[in-house]
């Protein structure tokens, strides 16, 4: 009897061990918003102390040239949920209040993609797909959702109408609610309760990987900040000698240490990818309200200070350690990467990301899977196409300070509007695209505009009154 016990014992600690064995991979995304490439400690930040992000870059791979699909809101949110260009699901801009369109329902997102393996799945934070129950998260592939709807400036005390009797107020921006699976449970979000978002999103994202210990999980934590209005809670007021704006940060570092210490205690780090990367660049007219770049110019351009992001991953033991990656990659390369990881299926329909693996685990002469990368803005404007090295502008406006301040304590400066003409930037040594070399390099400029007339043909293009066969609608009311 003892004999057959120990047998029995032992055969279900080596099935148990071959189950935590075989458990494919969590992913955990964490998202922060308006984050400028020089904002924390591994991409060269001054004055804001980072030491969970940094701990990160020593235990990851920082990815350098890192981009999303559109340096705007809702448009880069769509894209990393789906892993195509926003302009092929639909959605561009910021969705407001007030809008009657959101993620289509035929549109497969990565926590539906992770549920065909059973993952447990939540977002903590910013959703900006939608507002109405249809868009809404739950409907989306996950079990769990608290946060805002929208950008957490969308709201009563906007500085655009702060001179309005609130009566006026309202009818442009309405009190901003925060929701919890699929109802509003507060519906009037005040400056105490922004105060407190970063700490709440970052303690239910630690409780859920507590309860999700034993089960394959997806955790989507999409910050509020460090978008304007900014508000920190009071362990953080005062830390930074950058002002506020690196108080919210270093918040922001905190949360991020959080989630990895809570990885750490359940022994899951070993098994865990970490991603932590922002929807676009500074919003530059807020001044010392907004992030830094040395990037040229910042959200609402497709310059790289608008679209290349700081990307930190970590996978400890798979990840090689304190390395770097300069080769492009993007927000859309997620999905199809994480459903190799996890051995799910690809959508039936197009998408637009590349599997990059060979960039994340850093195999010996890996190479961007990208031939090109479409930069469209606005209503679906290319404007500019690039591959690894080279990018090529097409004559557009784009919204500038021209060299002024940006604007103190919340309030904006204004932008102007500039324009720029063809132009060709190499951007392994000008990545600040001040040089144009169009003249130089008429062979790269032709390669570039054949890549540029299959994205017009493909997803369309304003500028040269295209329409575009592959665009897929957005769900509407």
């Amino acid at each position: 009897m003892r004999l057959a016990a120990t047998l029995l014992c032992l055969t279900v600690c080596l099935n148990s061990t071959a189950t935590a064995d075989d458990r494919p991979p969590n992913v955990v995304v964490i998202f922060i918003d308006d984050m400028g490439y020089e904002d924390i400690g591994p991409f060269g930040a001054e004055g804001i102390e980072t030491p969970h992000l940094d701990k990160m870059a020593e235990n990851g791979r920082r990815f350098t040239d890192f981009v999303v699909s559109s340096a705007v809101c809702s448009a880069s949110r769509a894209a990393l949920m789906t892993g195509c260009y926003h302009r092929r699901v639909g959605i561009s801009g910021a969705l407001g209040p007030h809008a009657r369109t959101g993620i289509n329902p035929d549109e497969v997102t990565l926590a539906e993609l992770c549920k065909q393996k059973g993952y447990a799945t939540a977002i903590f934070g910013k959703w900006h797909l939608g507002l109405q129950k249809k868009f809404l998260p739950l409907q989306h592939g996950f079990d769990e959702y608290l946060g805002l709807p929208y950008s957490n400036d969308m709201w009563p005390y906007h500085p655009n109408v702060m001179h309005l009797p609130m009566k006026e107020r309202l009818k442009r921006w309405p009190d901003l609610p925060l929701i919890e699976g699929n109802e509003i449970i507060n519906p009037k979000v005040t400056p105490k309760d922004q105060e407190q978002l970063t700490t709440e999103y970052t303690e239910h994202a630690v409780d859920f990987i507590h309860r999700n210990k034993e089960n394959p999980f997806f955790l989507y934590v999409p910050h509020s900040m460090v978008h304007v209005p900014l508000y920190v809670s009071e362990k953080f007021k005062g830390k930074s000698s950058r002002g506020l704006f690196g108080d919210v940060v270093m918040e922001v570092d905190w949360s991020v240490g959080q989630i990895n210490a809570a990885l750490q205690e359940e022994g899951l780090d070993d098994n865990t990818l970490v991603i932590f990367t922002s929807d676009n660049g500074p919003w530059l007219s807020y001044g010392d309200h907004a992030g830094t770049t040395q990037l040229r110019e910042g959200k609402g351009t497709m310059f790289e200070g608008g679209y290349r992001e700081p990307t930190l991953m970590q996978w400890t033991g798979k990840i090689p350690a304190g390395t770097s990656c300069d080769q492009l990659a993007s927000t859309i390369d997620i999905l199809p990467t994480v459903a190799a990881l996890i051995g799910a299926d690809l959508p039936e329909h197009p998408i637009d990301g590349k599997d990059i693996r060979p960039l994340i685990f850093g195999d010996p002469g890996a190479k961007s899977p990208h031939e090109a990368f479409y930069c469209y803005y606005g209503g679906g404007e290319l404007r500019a196409i690039r591959n690894d090295r080279w990018k090529l502008h097409f004559p557009h406006s784009y919204r500038t300070l021209a060299g002024r301040e940006g604007g103190s304590g919340g309030t904006p400066s204004r932008y102007e509007q500039a324009k720029i003409g063809r132009a060709l930037f190499d951007l392994d040594n000008d990545v600040n695209e001040t040089n144009n070399v169009i003249d130089d390099h008429p062979e790269i400029v032709e390669l570039l505009e054949k890549h540029a007339e299959a994205a017009r043909a493909d997803l369309g293009d304003r500028l040269t009154k295209r329409k575009g066969s592959g665009i897929r609608p957005a769900g509407k009311m």
